[in-house]
């Protein structure tokens, strides 16, 4: 994030402003709905300047700029033609410690002032950080015809009843509740649109005099491989709403960024320094967190129900009687193939996909004669440390050291890497990756070159 969102209160704190031509006049016009006391240098005005003076709106000073018009500042807005004249207004802005938005060079400027919907007190910002300003207005366009105009409306009524909510429920998860069954009402938004604040306040005491829902709930949610796009819209959701989520290594950063800022954050992972908390002991955390009435997200990478120990964790729920819900996830086989550019089927190599957990033992435990047969993809789950044993294994059942394997480290992310070879080599290949790596072995990754878009 190289820029810091910030909304400003500028209501009668003084802003200078230096141009007086059709750009500056846009910001006039933003600084003014915004209640500030502005002040405008430049050597010629527009005529919509002259009538805001003339309404006594703002101040004009027909001069060009000088260091002293900074006096008594809280921000300066340089929107001049003059590369110069801004760049002059920026450095001595600076030199005082004083921000300073300069329209159109992100470069010279301190501040920036992004696109805006404005459903006053809610409003929402979107800036591009000077890169790419026509797409943050179009990105304005889609927002400003998808809010209905009386969300302002509604968000100025859940303002004049913030103190009386606070004082009548007292914790953070009942007020939330509050909020969201407010929020949600099918009638009060309409009612507040039409100006009917009787039966506005009506529905709002019915609202406070109806019992929250106080029993907690677990929903198992599947993070997908990675790539925080490929989270599925339900699970954005729930991760959303949850009063606390708890997560693994294998939720990437990117997904951990989607979860509402105020929620309780458990990690239960395994990770350098750390030991891995016991399934046990994260059961009895999720049955803690419901048990006090919160909404638990229990957040896995890939798919839950994949070599994710998550029938384990309802099994616990169950036996408890606390309400659960499962989300699932795209798992890594189908991320960490589709991004490698391998596809687990095709017709003419592969009619099935044996997705195996890597972690074996040397006496094994695994069918190795019917997973050696041919015409089959596989995919080792947590199979990097045993990588030498699966290759023995599979060598000693009659399957061919030239079949392709691929190990797709970090699969679907920004730092995916592809470490490829063939079967005799996997051992080797494996000492050229890192946790978390997926190993697929199959006639198919043979296609990874013609097919790969990742």
């Amino acid at each position: 994030m190289n820029w810091f969102p910030l909304f400003c209160d500028l209501r009668h704190k003084t802003v200078l402003l230096v141009g007086g031509g059709a750009v500056a006049e846009r910001k006039a016009r933003l600084l003014l709905k915004a209640g500030a006391d502005v002040r405008v240098c430049a050597t010629h005005f527009s005529s919509p300047f002259y009538e805001w003076q003339q309404a006594g709106k703002l101040t004009l000073r027909e001069a060009r700029f000088s260091p002293e018009h900074l006096d008594g500042c809280w921000l300066a807005i340089a929107a001049t033609d003059s590369h110069e004249v801004n760049q002059q207004v920026s450095d001595y802005a600076s030199a005082r410690q004083m921000f300073c938005n300069v329209v159109d060079a992100p470069a010279q400027a301190s501040a920036i002032m992004p696109s805006v919907v404005d459903r006053s007190p809610l409003m929402i910002a979107i800036s591009s950080a000077g890169d790419a300003p026509v797409m943050a207005r179009l990105l304005r366009e889609k927002i400003e015809a998808l809010l209905p105009q009386h969300l302002g409306k509604v968000a100025a009524w859940a303002g004049a009843l913030r103190p009386r909510v606070k004082s009548t429920f007292n914790e953070a998860g009942q007020r939330r509740r509050f909020w969201e069954k407010l929020f949600h009402h099918d009638r009060l938004a309409q009612t507040l649109a039409n100006g009917d604040d009787k039966q506005a306040e009506k529905l709002t005491e019915a609202l406070f005099n109806e019992p929250l829902a106080q029993q907690g709930e677990v929903v198992l949610v599947g993070a997908g491989p990675g790539d925080a796009g490929l989270l599925t819209l339900k699970g954005l959701q729930q991760i959303q709403q949850a009063d606390v989520v708890v997560y693994d290594r294998l939720v990437s950063e990117e997904v951990l960024e989607l979860v509402r800022r105020d929620a309780e954050r458990i990690f239960v992972g395994k990770r350098a320094g750390y030991h891995c908390v016991p399934q046990e002991a994260i059961n009895q955390i999720l049955l803690e967190q419901a048990g006090q009435g919160k909404r638990v997200v229990r957040l896995k990478g890939g798919d839950p129900f994949i070599f994710g120990r998550g029938a384990e964790e309802l099994e616990a729920l169950s036996g408890s009687g606390i309400p659960f819900s499962v989300v699932p996830g795209i798992t890594a086989a189908s991320g960490c193939s589709a991004y490698s550019g391998i596809p687990l089927t095709h017709r003419d190599y592969a009619q099935s996909v044996r997705l195996v957990t890597g972690h074996v033992q040397k006496n094994g435990e695994l069918d190795w004669q019917n997973l050696a047969a041919e015409r089959q993809t596989l995919v080792f789950y947590m199979g990097l440390t045993q990588a030498a044993e699966i290759q023995r294994q599979l060598l000693a059942h009659g399957m061919s050291g030239g079949m392709p394997v691929a190990l797709v480290e970090n699969g679907t992310s920004t730092r995916q890497r592809v470490v490829a070879g063939q079967l005799s080599e996997l051992a080797e290949l494996a000492t050229q990756a890192q946790s978390p790596s997926l190993i697929i072995i199959g006639r198919v990754v043979a296609l990874r070159e013609p097919l790969r878009w990742f």
